[in-house]
């Protein structure tokens, strides 16, 4: 069956480690073993790993040899069925994914070996000995496979009770939670053959190459990172997945009771973090030109830069901790963005290194699948390189640096985006624009000197306007706020005369006030 990836990817070293690609120039069972055994074992949580045979590399470069060397068509069921022998000779039992791919009119053998949730495996030196061998288990270190030895093999054999949260096998994600249409769009974006067999065969067999099912053959479960990235609501098992956007048009401290709260994202992860870009992109990114004065040259900066925004919130839903149940807050004030998670930093991370907003190095990832999606899709650039990625892109754009903070316990992550300090308060116009225009008597009790709605008030009132009979429930669904905060607004713009209710609960309606009469 295809790979879930292009090969083209693997071979050029694009959207995956270096360190996680292995070339083989031929079948060497004895050496391939060792390295399967490693990329199974996974001990930086980097996700696995692929051994192209067939693929010669330069000793310089560590770049693949075009064109390629190739495996002979006539071996390469042999292979195939010396490999079920091999695997059995692994300690727990592991299988890899094998895809035979076409390249430069030749055939490769891809060996993809995903992390394995039975770990430390050990594998015989040599598996093809016919009185067997001592066993070894064996880690990456760089790009070569070696003896896990002292406090390493100690540190590894504690990685047993560790599973990122996002590969664990979840009972209650059913097949048809899983949306072909989510899981096809992805396949088609990172040019996996996969999505030409997505409608011949089950769905169940593309998952299973997908390496998206765990556990024994009477008991398969799809893992949590199924339902993340191709589950149209994951929110479904993992409760509040979704960004809230929150406009202070004054500052928080200043005036925290002037506050807009726009409509709550949700989707797949993916999903999520294109809808919450599309939207801060169309309302916060701007861009300023200043020609100063006896300069030829135009000074050009944006409010905030794009990437800065898109590895933030990439980040904040990557690192997210799904098992508890708080949405990503986004925070518009004046000065900046504040962009907050539930699950902070890795505790191998030191708090020098997150006081410093620098390079952030983790040994452990909460969801290193996730996290391995993502950057295949190019929405993050890779692991530890968010914050720097983030301050340089600052630095080009004549911004302040972003500020990182955490708590003792890890149990948040936030990171503020500052505003260009040219830029002035772009706020008030950000609100205007997600809001349409106030009915006229709104219009003119402000004009009278009344005391002016809120901004989320005046979104009430603008849907008032569109239909006096929409119910509060409706309400509440269109503007994302609780019934509890909606029925608090409704009787503030009661009580400033700018909205009332005639008749009942089921048959009334709602009446917007001309003010001036």
């Amino acid at each position: 069956m295809a790979l879930a990836i292009n090969i083209e990817d693997l071979l050029n070293k694009q959207k995956i480690e270096s360190n996680r690609i292995e070339f083989k120039k031929g079948w060497n069972p004895a050496s391939i073993y060792h390295s399967v055994c490693a990329f199974a074992n996974d001990f930086n949580d980097l996700g696995g790993g692929y051994i192209l045979v067939g693929v010669d590399s330069d000793d310089d470069t560590g770049m693949a040899i075009r064109p390629v060397e190739g495996v002979p068509v006539e071996k390469i069921d042999g292979i195939l069925q010396e490999m079920v022998g091999y695997n059995n000779k692994m300690s727990p039992y592991y299988m890899p994914r094998t895809s035979v791919e076409g390249v430069d009119g030749k055939q490769v053998l891809v060996i993809w070996c995903p992390a394995g949730i039975n770990r430390p495996y050990s594998v015989p030196e040599n598996v093809t000995a016919k009185n067997g061998s001592k066993e070894y288990f064996y880690i990456r270190s760089g790009t070569s496979s070696i003896i896990a030895k002292g406090e390493v093999l100690d540190e590894l054999r504690e990685l047993a009770s560790r599973i990122p949260f996002d590969e664990r096998g979840n009972p209650d994600i059913k097949l048809e939670d899983i949306s072909t249409l989510l899981l096809r769009e992805y396949l088609v974006k990172v040019g996996s053959k996969l999505a030409n067999e997505l409608y011949e065969r089950p769905l169940s067999e593309i998952l299973e190459q997908m390496d998206l099912f765990v556990g024994p053959s009477e008991n398969r479960m799809l893992r949590n990172v199924a339902a993340m990235m191709f589950c149209e609501n994951p929110s479904k098992f993992f409760k509040r997945t979704q960004v809230e956007v929150v406009f202070f048009p004054e500052g928080r401290l200043a005036n925290p009771n002037n506050i807009y709260e726009a409509p709550i994202i949700t989707g797949s992860v993916t999903q999520i973090i294109e809808r919450t870009l599309e939207y801060l992109n169309r309302m916060v990114v701007m861009q300023t030109i200043i020609k100063p004065k006896n300069d030829n040259h135009s000074i050009k900066f944006y409010t905030y830069p794009y990437q800065a925004l898109e590895e933030s919130i990439t980040n904040s839903l990557y690192h997210r901790d799904y098992r508890e149940w708080e949405p990503v807050v986004i925070t518009v004030e004046p000065k900046g963005i504040t962009i907050q998670n539930v699950g902070g930093p890795d505790r191998s991370i030191p708090s020098a290194d997150i006081n410093r907003g620098e390079l952030l190095i983790s040994k452990r990832y909460r969801n290193r699948r996730l996290g391995e999606y993502l950057k295949e899709l190019e929405l993050t650039e890779g692991r530890s390189t968010g914050i720097p990625t983030i301050q340089n892109v600052l630095k080009a754009n004549g911004s302040p640096r972003a500020i990182v903070v955490t708590d003792e316990e890890r149990t948040f992550f936030r990171i503020t985006i500052p505003c260009h300090e040219e830029a002035g308060n772009i706020i008030a116009d950000i609100v205007s624009r997600d809001a349409t225009k106030l009915p006229n008597g709104i219009k003119d009790g402000i004009k009278d000197g009344i005391k002016e709605p809120t901004v989320r008030q005046q979104l009430i009132v603008n849907l008032i306007n569109q239909d006096d009979t929409i119910t509060t429930a409706i309400l509440a669904q269109k503007t994302g706020l609780s019934q509890r905060t909606l029925m608090r607004e409704l009787t503030a713009l009661q009580a400033k005369g700018f909205l009332t209710r005639e008749g009942g609960r089921k048959d009334g309606k709602w009446v917007i006030l001309n003010v001036n009469k």
